[in-house]
């Protein structure tokens, strides 16, 4: 993580932070499209680490109001996760991820995927299913991820 902040600050990032081992950054920047700047860390991460990884930013409160969107706050938050789109995803997904669903409860807010796996993510058929080929360019994070990442905006 010492590696992904010391990247972000070569970019003229300010105050770099990572969530624990997440792959998260939480940074300070000029005002500027975000395409740019996702633009800009894919560059970097290109540049540092030899290899392009997709990289999806948010500013403030787009992540805030990602973290109050969550539908399913009575669900387990290692098993609730979100996936963040570069592009929204539009309601009618659901249809289609349909035939993979068992027991997952789903939902598009604001774009953005969430999906409760009750109890077992990692036994799910949806899982195989979020890939970027189906949906788009985008990241999973789990509610537990969410939230951090929320209170580091806020503090």
């Amino acid at each position: 993580m010492a590696d992904l902040k010391a990247m972000a600050e070569s970019l003229g990032f300010r105050n770099a932070r990572t969530l624990v081992a997440t792959g998260n950054l939480v940074f300070e920047a000029e005002p500027q499209p975000i395409a740019s700047i996702e633009a800009q860390l894919e560059a970097g991460f290109a540049a540092a680490f030899g290899k392009h990884v997709d990289i999806i930013a948010r500013d403030a409160d787009a992540w805030l109001k990602l973290a109050e969107g969550n539908p399913f706050l009575d669900g387990i938050a290692s098993e609730v996760i979100v996936r963040v789109m570069r592009q929204p995803l539009e309601p009618d997904v659901l249809d289609m991820l349909a035939r993979y669903r068992r027991d997952e409860r789903m939902a598009v807010v604001n774009g953005d995927l969430w999906i409760d796996f009750g109890l077992k993510a990692s036994e799910s058929k949806m899982l195989p299913a979020l890939t970027t080929k189906r949906l788009g360019v985008g990241t999973m994070r789990n509610w537990n991820t969410v939230r951090g990442l929320a209170e580091m905006i806020r503090a």
